[in-house]
């Protein structure tokens, strides 16, 4: 026997905050940058915000994304979780 799945009780579109840190390197902002906006074309780099740790080896980004569907964030999830200088997404 098959469980239905709930529905969504999230309406989308709608703003979704990410928080993707990565190792401190010159180009982690490029990166996260293209991956953001293959999944949200709209997404600009004034929308980003950056903060670096106390010892300059990490850094922060708090992007938020239009998000249109599950499936949109769960592929922006994970090609963002699959590059080597990024460590974490929540």
């Amino acid at each position: 026997m098959a469980l239905e799945s709930p529905e969504s009780l999230i309406e989308y579109p709608l703003p979704f905050p990410l928080k993707i840190m990565g190792k401190a390197e010159d180009a982690l902002a490029g990166i996260v940058l293209d991956i953001v906006r293959r999944h949200d074309p709209d997404f600009t780099a004034e929308r980003m915000e950056v903060r670096m740790s106390a010892g300059g080896n990490y850094a922060s980004f708090t992007c938020t994304v239009t998000a249109t569907s599950r499936s949109m964030l769960d592929a922006l999830y994970r090609e963002l979780t699959a590059h080597p200088l990024i460590r974490y997404v929540l």
